[in-house]
């Protein structure tokens, strides 16, 4: 079949595009307002965009009266964010702090998840988070639809154990992120598998041995 773009809504474009470019990782973002409340909120419009400089990516929607999500105002405010990895032990948190909450109220306060200072930035880090990304605003891109954050990572935190810093390697056996599938479902990265010659050797490229 064909779908010629042009002939169909925002919309359906969004609903077609976001249940077949799966699965994506997830970005657990926390910002911070001017009263000192902290937001937090997931977002699958995320990845990585390069490292030098370490840039990653985050689209936030605007609002249908094209007023701006807390998340996005507070990044346009202060130029600072969080970005954090969901695993399977805080999944169904992350999923909560997507309710649409006043700005005067924490997500993360409503959920149960806690704060740890970040070390460079004024919004804080989710202790429970295997993986965050302390981040300044690089530059930000505005859609008829979204504002697209770029945020330059200036600090990394992870769980204890996670990360080997004699290799730089991170010890996958011992991460398990969650991914974003279609409409509200979500899937988990236990299912891994290697790409292997014909002799039964893996089949091993630059990046794994990095």
């Amino acid at each position: 079949m064909h779908v010629d773009f042009a002939s169909i809504t925002a919309y359906q474009r969004y609903k077609l595009m976001a249940s077949l470019i799966v699965p994506r990782p997830i970005a657990l973002v926390t910002t911070i307002n001017a009263d000192g409340v902290v937001n937090a909120a997931p977002f699958s419009m995320f990845n990585m965009l390069g490292e030098e400089p370490p840039l990653v990516m985050i689209s936030v929607n605007l609002l249908a009266s094209g007023g701006l999500k807390d998340t996005a105002a507070n990044i346009v405010e202060s130029g600072q964010f969080v970005v954090h990895l969901a695993d399977e032990a805080i999944a169904a948190k992350m999923h909560a702090c997507g309710e649409a909450l006043p700005a005067d109220q924490s997500e993360l306060d409503k959920v149960g998840l806690t704060t740890a200072p970040s070390v460079e930035i004024v919004p804080p880090r989710i202790a429970e988070a295997p993986v965050a990304f302390e981040c300044a605003l690089w530059e930000t891109i505005r859609t008829d639809s979204r504002l697209i954050f770029f945020g330059k990572v200036l600090h990394l935190h992870a769980r204890e154990g996670l990360i080997d810093t004699q290799a730089w390697r991170v010890s996958l056996q011992d991460y398990f992120p969650v991914g974003r599938f279609g409409a509200s479902f979500y899937v988990t990265t236990r299912d891994r598998f290697s790409l292997e010659d014909e002799a039964g050797k893996v089949r091993e490229t630059e990046i794994d041995r990095i």
